[in-house]
Formats: structure tokens, sequence, C-alpha cells
């Protein structure tokens, strides 16, 4: 369903996709649908978090491989373009159909902003002696690079077919990976200055490496009982992302508005052994803090190979 939403929304725009357009694109019910998800914008959210989650996979471990702030940019833009040229619709997603998808969109993508402004912020350490770029300049930077590649993302729009099937990718689509040189020089000059910007211009433009075929995947839960749900997964990966959390705030994160519901929850994960709880909890007036057990980090990796577009 996830993978439906990124592409029927490559094709119609946020604004435009239906409940029905997801059903009938991913063959699910429409009873299937509302198990997993309330509404349409929740499914958005999740395929939004998925997508996020994806490309800071490629584009983080290569931004960290680096040493120094100019090295670190442009290996994390390369990696980034690299994946929107193999997954032109998750960009179009992240980028592009954000914008009109609602204001719990236009928040997670003011988060993501905020991250790229302060990664982009540290060139003033860098910067050369006589440039004093001042703390805006940041995020004004990102907004330049993303209005290039949101234009890009929107040269070669995809139509749906009649029949409702996935066409194929627009023919003749520019390579992103083509823009990694001029972008670092818009980069580094208000930083680096001319000569810094100029030696990006002028960069070997590296070859794109083919991507190796995805292992294939296990079923995650394939020896639990239990029925793997969207709230499911969410508290797993909130658990992962926050060890010691209290309930409150896996609720909080995983956007359970119920504290009943993910009391029961989490009560149901820890009779499974996918969670233990290492705080004193409620028995001695302090909050439980959850984590995950070794069978549950195994399950939550899992999980996200089983559900990666």
């Amino acid at each position: 369903m996830l993978a439906a939403m990124v592409e029927v929304c490559a094709e119609r725009g946020a604004a435009n996709v239906t409940v029905a357009h997801i059903v009938a694109r991913s063959g699910v019910s429409r009873r299937t649908f509302y198990e997993q998800f309330d509404d349409r914008e929740e499914c958005f959210l999740a395929a939004f978090d998925q997508a996020i989650a994806r490309i800071a996979a490629q584009v983080i471990p290569a931004f960290e491989t680096q040493g120094k702030w100019g090295d670190r940019v442009r290996a994390g833009l390369g990696a980034l373009l690299a994946f929107l040229d193999e997954e032109p619709d998750v960009g179009r997603l992240c980028i592009v159909e954000t914008l009109g998808a609602g204001s719990r969109a236009l928040e997670r993508r003011a988060r993501i902003l905020e991250a790229l402004i302060a990664a982009i912020d540290h060139g003033r350490d860098e910067a050369r002696r006589g440039i004093d770029p001042p703390p805006l300049t940041a995020e004004g930077t990102v907004g330049a690079v993303l209005a290039v590649i949101h234009a890009r993302l929107l040269e070669h729009p995809v139509h749906p077919r009649a029949n409702g099937s996935r066409p194929a990718k627009a023919a003749g689509r520019p390579s992103l990976s083509g823009l990694s040189n001029p972008l670092m020089g818009m980069i580094a000059l208000p930083y680096l200055g001319q000569a810094a910007a100029q030696r990006e211009l002028s960069r070997p433009v590296s070859r794109r490496r083919a991507r190796h075929p995805d292992p294939p995947r296990l079923d995650p839960l394939r020896d639990l009982d239990m029925r793997l749900t969207y709230r499911t997964v969410r508290v797993l990966v909130a658990i992962a992302a926050h060890p010691g959390a209290s309930n409150r705030q896996i609720a909080e994160t995983a956007g359970v508005g119920d504290q009943g519901q993910i009391s029961k929850l989490l009560s149901r994960l820890s009779h499974l052994g996918l969670i233990a709880n290492t705080g004193p909890g409620h028995a001695h007036g302090e909050p439980n803090a959850w984590t995950l057990t070794a069978k549950g980090r195994e399950i939550q990796q899992a999980i996200q190979t089983q559900t990666a577009p």
C-alpha cells in the first residue's frame, strides 16, 4: 500500500489521491486499508517516513565516511542524487508532493529541512578567512538546491494508464547525478569562495554504479503468533529509535493517541519477547523504560527489509 501511494502520488499529485486509488493499485480491500491506516493522510505520512528512511540509509553513511565539511556534503549530495535517479517517484513524494499533502506532512518536511540546514551551516566553521556568511545562508542554500531538484523532478510527469496499471518511467528523464558538480558549486561558494566553487564545477563526473538486486525478503513475523499491523511496526521502530522510552513517549513517536491501546500493545510485544521493560514501572510510581530484545531487534530489522518498496 505504501508503494502504491508513492506511485499514485507521482501520477496524480498527493492532493488528488484517494483511498480508492491506493487500494486499486495495491490490490487490497478497503477493509485491509482501514485496518492499517485511519485515512489517506496517515498512509501518505507512513509512505513519507519510509521514503525518508530509505534515503537516509544511503545519504548518512556516505556523509559520515568523509572528514572535511566539503567532502562530507559532496558525498551526501552524490548519494542523494544517485538515489533519486533510481527512485524518482520516491523523490517526488518527498520533495514535491509533501508541499500539498497537509500540515502534518509539512511538519515532517520542516524537520528534515532543519537537519539539512544544520549540516550545511557547519560550512561556516571551515569558511575561508575574510568570508563570514550569516546563519541564514544555510537556509537559502538548502532552499536553492531543493528548488533545482524540485524543478527537475517535475520535468517529465508520469501519467496513469487508462486501466490503472503502472506506466513505464518517462523516457529521456535527465540525470540528477549530473547536477552534482553545479549544485556543490552553489553550496561551496558562500563558504569557501569563488575558487573552491570553480573547482567543484570542474571535478570529473563519476559514473553511476549499477544497483545490486535486493536480497530475498523474509517474512518478519513468520515465527510469531501475532499479526503484523502498521501500529506494530511503528511501535517497534519507535523503541528502536528511542531505547528506554516510556509508554507516553512511544505513543507520541508511533502516533498512537490512546494510552490504553499503547499499554496493551506493549504488553503483547513484551509477552512475545520482542521488548523488555528496564524501568521500575508504574508499580513503583515510575515510568516504564522499554528496549528491544535481541529477538526484537532481529524482527525490527526484518520488518524494514520487508516493507522497503
